[in-house]
């Protein structure tokens, strides 16, 4: 089992940005989560290509990008072009999913869906073995500081059977509501990757937080 974080950078301070991807180099964070929000897939703007161009020159970390916008195989050879490493796009944006995923890898990134709360992991079973990632909203998308859905857990257990059914390599990433309270658990229904926002920067040792994450056991 891994045990990854991705600091969230929508919880950091937006005058700072510099000063907070300097803390995540020097911590023992293993990616950078940068969430692209348009205001019409969901309610909320966040940033966009030239903030990630800004932040991809002065990360150490690789870049998992989770896209929020409506028609997000438009943009994908723009987001390489930023600096992803990683590329997320929602189930619920991309009618032609086994395409997009496809564009993904072609344009050299890992791929990655992501299923809103109330959307069921059976859907992805045509396409698991093809992707390097799935990534469970454990709150509605928009917005940082939610609480944490409780039905995540089984939820990222039925995705961990149905991965290991359909023999794919795609790690289990959560994203909301994030903190050390339910990292063991997390890790023990077979997550993979933990995105933390507001846990790691409202806290007063944010690399301590990353730490502390990381070294969840239960």
């Amino acid at each position: 089992m891994n045990k990854l974080v991705a600091p969230s950078l929508l919880a950091a301070d937006f005058a700072n940005l510099a000063r907070d991807v300097e803390m995540i180099n020097q911590s023992e964070a293993d990616w950078l989560h940068m969430d692209i929000m348009d205001g019409v897939f969901v309610p909320n703007i966040s940033f966009g290509i030239p903030v990630m161009e800004a932040v991809h020159a002065i990360s150490k970390k690789p870049l998992d990008v989770h896209l929020m916008i409506v028609q997000p195989e438009r943009y994908i050879e723009a987001f390489k072009n930023a600096g992803a490493h990683i590329l997320n796009v929602h189930y619920e944006a991309s009618p032609h999913l086994h395409r997009t995923i496809e564009s993904i890898h072609q344009h050299g990134m890992l791929a990655g869906v992501t299923l809103n709360p109330h959307t069921p992991v059976s859907v992805l079973e045509e396409i698991l073995p093809d992707l390097d990632l799935v990534l469970i909203m454990s709150v509605n998308p928009g917005f940082g500081g939610q609480k944490f859905i409780e039905n995540s857990y089984d939820k990222v257990r039925r995705l961990k059977e149905l991965i290991l059914k359909r023999n794919s390599k795609a790690l289990i990433e959560i994203d909301g509501g994030v903190s050390d309270k339910n990292a063991a658990d997390l890790y023990a229904a077979g997550a993979d990757v933990l995105v933390a926002g507001s846990y790691v920067f409202n806290s007063p040792d944010p690399k301590k937080a990353i730490q502390l994450l990381k070294n969840e056991t239960v």
